[in-house]
């Protein structure tokens, strides 16, 4: 069913999470999210009065009013540093279930028939699939790093800025995995969701801001990953297909 906007295809994804045959495959990108938000955000509570403490004891006298705007500024901004950071380690570590989990959508939506084969073949897949995470990385760390600068540099529109290119690199991450099932080039794929851009965001933000959340964030993963199938499915695959087909006559 197509959805008015890239955030409806993110909802779409909590029904798809849910459908018959695809539960089993949600299983293993929900227990890799579990540990890792286990220990991270233990961590993360543990660490975050000690840090604000050490930036508040750096300012002069003058500017100690500062403390009642550091304070918001600083959860919004580990909040959302934390929801990518813990995103990229779990789809990392989840990166050929992911794809998998993608596989059993599309062929759920389309009604054709399912050829992504079993476990075996998903550990088989496991150098292509991270393979394709390191374009991703390699593509994200010196943006972050830029705009990482900006956030702390710039108080409130440095981290307007910051939410704006985590929520496009969710974009990029989820719907990846679909355009990457049917060996897609990674630039390729780039240049499709520029030219959606509005769209791509629009399902970015959604990720990112439900990313946020404790313990909804742990079911995040899956839910994206389904609703990025669906916006796959019905706004990018036939455009797609067509384009590699000119480009390979």
């Amino acid at each position: 069913m197509l959805a008015n906007s890239g955030s409806g295809y993110f909802f779409q994804g909590f029904n798809l999470i849910n459908s018959k045959g695809l539960r089993r495959f949600v299983l293993i990108p929900l227990a890799v999210n579990l540990v890792i938000f286990g220990f991270t955000f233990y961590w993360l509570l543990s660490q975050l009065n000690a840090y604000i403490g050490q930036f508040l004891g750096w300012l002069p006298e003058a500017l100690l009013w500062l403390e009642y705007l550091v304070w918001p500024v600083a959860v919004v901004a580990i909040l959302i540093g934390f929801s990518f950071i813990f995103s990229a380690i779990a789809n990392w570590l989840a990166a050929p279930f992911n794809g998998l989990l993608a596989e059993k959508v599309e062929a759920k939506l389309t009604g054709q028939e399912d050829t992504s084969g079993g476990l075996a073949d998903v550990f088989k897949d496991i150098p292509r699939t991270l393979s394709r995470e390191w374009c991703k990385l390699r593509y994200y760390l010196p943006r972050a790093i830029g705009f990482f600068i900006i956030m702390w540099v710039l108080p409130l529109i440095g981290q307007l800025i910051w939410f704006l290119f985590v929520s496009w690199m969710m974009a990029v991450q989820y719907l990846d995995y679909p355009f990457d099932n049917h060996k897609i080039n990674f630039d390729l794929m780039r240049g499709r969701l520029n030219e959606h851009k509005g769209q791509s965001y629009s399902f970015g933000i959604t990720t990112a801001l439900f990313s946020m959340i404790p313990f909804v964030n742990l079911i995040v993963m899956p839910v994206a990953i389904c609703g990025a199938t669906a916006l796959w499915v019905d706004h990018h695959k036939q455009a797609m297909k067509a384009q590699v087909n000119t480009r390979d006559k």
